[in-house]
């Protein structure tokens, strides 16, 4: 029933940690697999703060049976004291309020990268149970719980069970130990992904030079051995790592640091063969996977330093027209920046927006590969550089005579398209979806079987070029990836625009065999070198075809992989008989309707990029030229109903 009226009391305020527990989304991006990581990495970060400043050498995080993780540094510790202001421990005041922490006093924390004092309150309102240890000479302890309250009628998040506690015992250990148990009401899963973590460890090394940093996972073996992640050259060392498996135009990243200001500014970098550019950017220690204005700066540094090195050497560049973006061509760079107040966009801090970092960063950039230029060893990688940004100018140019002609022959490109493409009538592209499937078979049925007003069918009839290591200007020439490009509407490259996408849903479907998964790579590669923030936004996803089909007379159960098969076994009983299918060929419009196409029914995959480093070292390995490095990877993961480093969000609606 409406109320006509509207009065203060109608204004609900929220106290203490209810508004986290109210908009879980606004504090840790979602509650899915990326939110529940994230309330991890609040309490490591703050671990790893106080390791950056100089007070800790080692972080060790552990995953136990109960669904629980830990995090143990061997800091000061937590203040143990009484807060003047707020009456109670310092560390009930970490983990009870919002906006409260020692990191908005410079005093303590030089750099940090948890500055809106939210972190550990907001792991703590997200957990069903949390526990605190600190040790300074002796252990002190508190306990925090999340509960529903019949009186109050809603959930209690993060209640203190007793004040902060002296147990007595003494201990020469120091530092601050936080265990904590995710809420399954506030998440989608409560399972920490183990590679997730221990890819956010290595990465965390690289930029904490000597720091220690081990794991446990106790989940299946309560035995399991510590891993230890530690990094004695830094940076440096992470483009390396980056980079395995690539060719690289000089053998040693280049690397300096500068400080201007209050800002401190560290840069490696390295070129290889490749055409992709890998920058990876961190503010304090915090990864910023959308970038910022210390992005901005490295480029505008690079670009500002190579037209300089090219007018010098105007011989190998005469008529040349540079941008930007061709001496970035096959650059991995990994930029860090330290500041006192750094400011980003949310609490999930993808982007920073401090304008005054921009010079900083463009000026040490300048300045460092100045300073490597008066090394003539170091100089004669530059020659190399510049070699590869003429082709890449020339290049260029002839991909925009390419676009140019296409266009002209746009026509007949779309006749050849709309023989391929089975399109929808649905003008609502969010409403829509496209298949993109594995041959002409496998397109009739799903032509025949679709939803023809939602549901788009395009069959590939080979395979897609492998685009690793291809040029632009090699892709546009390729028929199969030319259709994909056009029937998506967003352009390709520079020139991709999301708002162009004619689907809500780029789903690819391609049969559960060694093709069909190598397609699939094909197809994802491309989207990562090409269209990546078709995938970053979250519009890629996997359709995961039945692998059997068990039934006995009217009695039908499908499963996707052989556990699912056992159950549909017992399932279906006795005299059950099993088909293998061996492509969705075999299937006829209805069965792959039924179990593929169906939102009520199918299984969908979404593809997702959380560790862009860890993801390039992936597609390097599986579709680069490094056989023994990709059989390597292939004999000790593969697993053709998994998906490896690409998330899987779950079912589909």
């Amino acid at each position: 029933m409406s109320k006509n009226s509207y009065s203060s009391e109608d204004i609900k305020i929220l106290k203490g940690l209810e508004a986290v527990r109210a908009r879980p989304g606004m504090y840790i991006g979602s509650t899915g697999v990326k939110g529940l990581h994230h309330i991890l990495w609040e309490i490591i970060d703050n671990s790893v703060d106080e390791a950056a400043n100089g007070y800790a050498t080692s972080v060790r995080v552990t995953l136990y049976p109960d669904g629980s993780a830990s995090v143990e540094d061997d800091g000061r510790g937590m203040p143990v004291d009484v807060h003047p202001e707020a009456g109670v421990s310092g560390v009930e005041v970490i983990f009870t309020q919002l906006h409260a922490g020692g990191k908005f006093n410079n005093d303590n924390y030089s750099y940090s990268g948890g500055l809106h004092g939210v972190g550990a309150s907001v792991t703590n309102a997200l957990s069903e149970w949390l526990k605190v240890e600190v040790y300074n000479k002796t252990i002190y302890g508190m306990e925090f719980s999340s509960y529903f309250d019949k009186s109050q009628n809603k959930v209690l998040s993060g209640v203190p069970k007793a004040p902060l506690f002296n147990t007595g015992i003494k201990t020469l250990k120091h530092g601050t130990f936080v265990r904590f148990k995710p809420d399954a009401t506030v998440f989608e899963t409560i399972d920490f992904n183990a590679e997730t973590i221990i890819a956010r460890l290595r990465e965390t090394s690289f930029l904490n030079k000597g720091l220690k940093l081990y794991f446990k996972d106790l989940r299946k073996d309560p035995q399991a051995e510590e891993k230890l992640y530690c990094s004695d050259g830094g940076i440096s060392d992470y483009v390396r790592y980056i980079n395995k498996g690539k060719n690289v135009l000089y053998p040693d990243p280049f690397h300096f640091t500068a400080q201007k200001d209050d800002t401190i500014v560290e840069v490696a970098m390295q070129h290889t063969d490749g055409y992709s550019e890998n920058v990876f950017s961190f503010v304090n220690n915090i990864p910023t996977p959308d970038g910022g204005t210390h992005d901005v700066g490295f480029k505008s540094g690079v670009t500002k330093f190579f037209n300089d090195y090219a007018k010098e050497n105007s011989s190998k560049c005469k008529g040349v027209n540079f941008n930007g973006e061709d001496f970035r061509v096959g650059i991995t760079a990994v930029i860090v920046v330290k500041i006192k107040n750094a400011e980003f966009e949310g609490q999930t801090k993808g982007k920073l927006g401090n304008p005054e970092v921009r010079p900083a960063v463009e000026t040490a950039t300048y300045e460092g590969l100045t300073e490597a230029g008066k090394n003539k060893k170091l100089a004669k990688n530059f020659d190399g550089i510049i070699e590869k940004a003429v082709q890449s100018a020339k290049e260029r140019e002839a991909v925009k005579k390419t676009k140019e002609l296409n266009r002209a022959k746009s026509g007949a490109d779309s006749t050849r398209l709309m023989g391929k493409l089975a399109g929808c009538s649905g003008r609502d592209a969010s409403l829509n979806e496209i298949f993109i499937v594995e041959g002409d078979s496998a397109g009739g049925s799903a032509k025949s079987g679709r939803d023809r007003k939602h549901q788009a069918i395009l069959p590939l009839r080979g395979k897609p070029l492998n685009s690793e290591k291809k040029s632009l200007l090699e892709i546009l020439k390729n028929e199969e990836i030319k259709m994909i490009i056009s029937a998506l509407g967003t352009g390709i490259g520079q020139d991709f625009d999301l708002s162009g996408l004619k689907y809500d849903k780029v789903i690819i479907l391609s049969d559960a065999d060694v093709d069909g998964y190598h397609i699939r790579a094909i197809l994802l590669t491309f989207f990562f070198r090409y269209m990546k923030e078709l995938i970053t936004t979250g519009h890629v996803y996997i359709g995961m075809p039945p692998l059997y089909k068990v039934y006995k007379k009217d009695v039908v159960e499908y499963a996707y992989d052989e556990a699912e098969r056992q159950k549909a076994l017992q399932k279906v009983g006795r005299g059950a008989q099993i088909q293998r299918y061996k492509g969705l060929g075999e299937m006829n419009p209805d069965q792959l309707w039924e179990t593929t196409l169906s939102p009520d029914h199918r299984m969908l995959m979404q593809v997702s990029v959380d560790e862009a480093a860890e993801a390039e070292r992936l597609i390097t390995t599986l579709m680069g030229d490094d056989v023994e490095e990709r059989k390597k990877y292939i004999q000790e993961y593969a697993n053709f109903n998994k998906t490896d480093e690409f998330e899987i969000k779950g079912k589909d609606e």
